[in-house]
């Protein structure tokens, strides 16, 4: 290959990376109605720095929410009360976990890790549109916030630091 298209292929490999960079979930769609297991990929740190802190919040409408425990990491989970009360199995249900942190591990920069939680979708979220799950990334040197949310006709590669989302299927 001619030297002079190596400064060039490198550009264009420095461009796409930002797409493979961010926090994705693994699975990009799931049913209303039903459960969902939600696989969060952490592909890096923070600008080289460990990553040390994993906070994901729920959005309205994920209820029974089960984060599954990480060895050599913390897990706790902050509760509230959702904006309306949802059916999940027949009992009504109104309050839950809102947000989920594994904390106290140690993710080099240069590892890929997989941090997994569990919840149902309930049927009062509409098919055909994304649901966003925003996510701080706390490291040694640095915070990422995987927090912005497209708007209306925005794809999420569109933004420097796009929120994992999946989006929503009809119920089966």
């Amino acid at each position: 290959m001619p030297k002079s298209f190596l400064p060039a292929l490198a550009a264009a490999a420095l461009a796409a990376a930002p797409a493979f960079a961010h926090i994705t979930l693994e699975t990009q769609q799931a049913a209303v109605g039903g459960a969902y297991k939600a696989v969060l990929r952490v592909p890096h740190g923070c600008d080289g720095s460990a990553t040390i802190k994993i906070r994901v919040q729920i959005p309205e409408g994920v209820i029974a929410v089960k984060p599954m425990p990480k060895p050599g990491w913390t897990l706790a989970t902050v509760k509230g009360k959702y904006a309306a009360s949802y059916d999940y199995y027949g009992t009504p249900t109104n309050e839950g976990v809102k947000e989920v942190v594994w904390s106290g591990g140690n993710l080099p920069d240069e590892f890929y890790d997989e941090f997994v939680f569990r919840g149902y979708l309930t049927a009062d979220l509409k098919p055909d549109t994304k649901l966003y799950f925003p996510v701080v990334q706390e490291c040694e040197k640095g915070t990422d916030r995987w927090i912005e949310i497209p708007a209306e006709g925005k794809d999420p590669d569109d933004y420097e630091t796009p929120a994992p989302g999946i989006r929503l299927l009809p119920r089966p």
